[in-house]
């Protein structure tokens, strides 16, 4: 359970820093800029991603553990 709490805090935490991301590229005077919050929303949404497939993987080993499988 606490781990799935980290996981929300640091998931919203990346949510904002994506759009933090956007009102940069949104407000960009030079291409540099662009650039760099191009990458940085890229980045917190590959992020979330990951933490979203990571959540529903340790929920199917659960499964497959309840269930007596090994084998997932």
């Amino acid at each position: 359970m606490e781990n799935n709490v980290s996981d929300l805090v640091v998931g919203l935490m990346m949510a904002v820093f994506g759009l933090v991301g956007l009102f940069l590229v949104a407000g960009a005077a030079d291409a540099e800029m662009y650039i760099f919050g191009i990458a940085l929303s890229g980045f917190a949404i590959l992020f979330d991603l990951g933490l979203i497939k990571r959540y529903h993987d340790r929920r199917d080993e659960a499964r497959a553990a309840a269930r007596g499988n090994t084998h997932v």
